[in-house]
């Protein structure tokens, strides 16, 4: 049984000015996407691109900063959407206060879908090209977001058998060890999916593909990881006892297995 680390969740403070350990881990993810999507434009089909125009470092810094617009405006719309609608119906003002905490990955991962809409269109780039340029770069950022979350002791998993060796006890989560659920998922959504992406990615694919194996892939993987994480208080398991995140991650299975047997369906009718 592991004791949680009463980590101070300010990491440096400078007078007024205090810098979290949660923003910096956000600061990591967009480093990584920015050098991982950098990366990717050495890969096929991007690499041979030559209209509208060649892809260059311009569209990845242009991507990353609508990117980020998407993740806080999605995250935050998401949460208090699938999370707490009613609560914020009655307090709108608060959906502004993000300082307050509370993001949603699937309400992110919409903002930044809609954001990449944007962008391909602007750049009168396929929508699907763009998205299959991007998956591979995502999961190090989730990766580095789960690591804020253990710092900072939130998202803790449910009650573990007091056997289990990495069993952890969270300040204010009572005196039993959980599951340290934010590493698994750190393992799982993070460095596991970015391998087998990366590695998948790295041949060329048929278009949409790369999209379709990230969102089968994510969803399967929080799917199973909701299994060790708490749900959240105000809301306990829902229908069949699946969590809310879990009833989240089914269209995102869907979906991906939808738009993955779609593209190979039509890449084998063209060859």
């Amino acid at each position: 049984m592991i004791q949680h680390p009463a980590i101070d969740p300010v990491a440096i403070q400078l007078g007024p000015l205090a810098v979290h350990w949660y923003g910096l881990t956000y600061l990591a993810a967009f480093g990584l996407f920015f050098w991982l999507g950098t990366q990717r434009l050495r890969h096929e089909p991007f690499v041979s691109i030559s209209t509208p125009s060649p892809w260059t470092r311009r569209d990845i810094e242009d991507i990353l900063f609508l990117g980020v617009l998407g993740v806080v405006a999605g995250g935050r719309i998401g949460y208090c959407l699938f999370y707490k609608p009613a609560y914020y119906l009655a307090h709108p003002l608060e959906i502004f206060a993000v300082w307050q905490g509370g993001m949603s990955f699937h309400g992110g991962l919409l903002g930044v879908l809609l954001a990449m809409v944007w962008f391909s269109r602007s750049r009168r780039r396929p929508w699907l090209q763009v998205m299959d340029l991007i998956a591979p770069c995502v999961p190090t950022g989730l990766a580095a977001g789960r690591v804020g979350n253990l710092i900072n002791g939130e998202l803790w998993g449910r009650v573990a058998d007091p056997s289990l060796p990495w069993g952890m006890v969270f300040r204010g989560a009572g005196d039993l060890p959980r599951h340290p659920s934010q590493v698994y998922q750190f393992l799982m959504e993070g460095l596991l999916l970015f391998i087998l992406l990366w590695l998948y990615a790295r041949r060329p694919r048929a278009t949409g593909q790369v999209s379709g194996a990230f969102l089968l892939g994510y969803g399967v993987f929080r799917f199973i990881a909701e299994f060790f994480r708490e749900p959240d208080a105000h809301l306990g398991l829902l229908s069949l006892g699946m969590s809310m995140g879990q009833w989240l991650c089914i269209p995102m299975i869907l979906a991906g297995a939808g738009l993955w047997w779609w593209a190979t369906r039509r890449s084998e009718g063209r060859a």
